[in-house]
């Protein structure tokens, strides 16, 4: 027996057969384009775990942003994008790995691990940008804290998010004034312009806040080049240096402690950056109670277990479980989501508009307040002066990358109190 439908009803399914079909048929709407970030630094030679660190905390911040859809513009959520670029941190390198990134027409450059790199990349903008204004690039600065970068050298398509070397020695200074043992201070260095302002910082700062220390030695060696810092450490015994300043960070500063320890050399340290890349493991008893850092944020900032600080520490380990990934740039964090709010502000990518929408702004987390001073593009943030312990000792909570020695805050500086004049006179574009 056949079944026939009534027509109305036939006529109905056909239409319903047809919009599936054609939904079915349809195109899912295209990804809108990334915008991209291209990352010049060190990441092969002497330095490229310095440089693979700050990959990691890159991703993890882009990551973290992606993950809530991405940055909005007018025409809907488009993702990050990191495209790194190797410089193997010299100059001349840097500079062709920049014309790689603009003719790639990347509109946001990020660069740390080299002062004397951030001086050349800086200068270098500047010409493109005014050669080339439909290609515009804005440079973005995580790690080189040369005050010249944010005074005389100043730029508009330049900011920088860590605390200058001037801010820093501020710091560390505060608390040698504070400490009547120490009597006779050894300033060592890598030779290039971030050393050799942190030798000039320090002395200028001592003879205003303890003009009765002695400075028994003041010291620049080649950057990447020494391989035994032994006869160093030789030279501050026989000064009788009761202190120690410097700014050596990656591989120059793990040799330059592990060689004080091998010595059974017991000075205090007074440093940029103990905290970071195996220098606590380096270090190991010798520092404990002795050796100083600073540093925007640290680990053990937050003060109490469970703390939001612990909470967004302990997020990023879960990320990167691996003892020697283990360290976290919170400046990094919020460069990335200091520049995404400012491209959703601008309601575009051109880096001009983006300038204009980070100068001023303010970020604010649950545990950390920052400023981006108009005047100079100095990002205004607090400081931790920390001091080295043991992670058994009871009195931290984390280790640094399974180390067994961590950090606990000795001085919390207010970012109104890190604050410095600036000389520098800023030359910006039309709106």
């Amino acid at each position: 027996m056949k079944t026939f439908l009534p027509p109305k009803l036939l006529a109905s399914l056909f239409a319903a057969f047809a919009a599936c079909s054609l939904h079915a048929a349809a195109p899912a709407a295209a990804p809108l384009a990334p915008i991209r970030i291209g990352m010049i630094d060190g990441l092969s030679g002497p330095f490229a775990n310095a440089g693979e660190a700050v990959v990691r905390n890159i991703t993890y911040a882009i990551d973290r942003i992606n993950a809530q859809g991405g940055v909005t513009l007018p025409d809907g959520k488009h993702p990050l994008q990191l495209s790194t670029f190797d410089n193997k941190l010299g100059v001349e390198d840097s500079l062709v790995q920049l014309r790689q990134l603009t003719d790639e027409r990347i509109p946001f450059l990020i660069e740390g691990n080299s002062s004397a790199v951030a001086a050349a990349l800086v200068d270098a903008v500047n010409k493109h940008n005014q050669r080339e204004p439909d290609r515009r690039v804005l440079f973005l600065n995580y790690s080189a804290v040369d005050p010249a970068l944010t005074n005389e050298k100043c730029s508009f398509w330049h900011f920088r998010f860590d605390a200058s070397a001037d801010m820093r020695m501020q710091a560390l200074t505060e608390a040698i004034k504070a400490d009547p043992a120490t009597r006779r201070v050894y300033i060592i260095g890598q030779d290039y312009s971030f050393g050799r302002q942190v030798a000039k910082a320090a002395r200028a700062q001592l003879g205003a806040k303890r003009p009765d220390i002695a400075i028994v030695g003041d010291e620049l060696h080649p950057i990447g080049k020494i391989k035994d810092f032994a006869p160093y450490i030789a030279k501050m015994r026989s000064a009788g240096a009761d202190a120690v300043i410097t700014g050596n960070w990656g591989n120059d500063l793990t040799l330059l402690v592990k060689a004080a320890k091998d010595a059974g050399f017991k000075a205090r340290f007074y440093t940029f950056y103990a905290n970071s890349l195996g220098a606590p493991a380096a270090i190991a008893d010798a520092g404990v109670g002795v050796v100083r850092a600073v540093a925007e944020w640290h680990p053990n900032a937050g003060g109490t277990p469970g703390s939001p600080s612990d909470a967004f520490y302990q997020e990023f380990r879960k990320r990167y479980p691996q003892p020697k990934d283990d360290y976290m740039y919170l400046r990094m964090q919020v460069m990335i989501e200091m520049l995404a709010k400012a491209i959703e502000k601008a309601k575009s990518t051109d880096p001009k508009a983006v300038a204009y929408a980070l100068e001023g702004a303010h970020y604010q987390s649950a545990f950390h307040d920052a400023t981006m001073r108009a005047a100079d593009h100095q990002l205004i943030q607090p400081l931790y002066l920390m001091q080295m312990q043991r992670a058994d000792s009871g009195g931290i909570r984390f280790d640094n990358e399974g180390s067994g020695y961590g950090f606990r805050t000795e001085r919390f500086i207010p970012a109104e109190q890190t604050v410095l004049p600036t000389s520098c006179k800023m030359q910006r574009p039309p709106r």
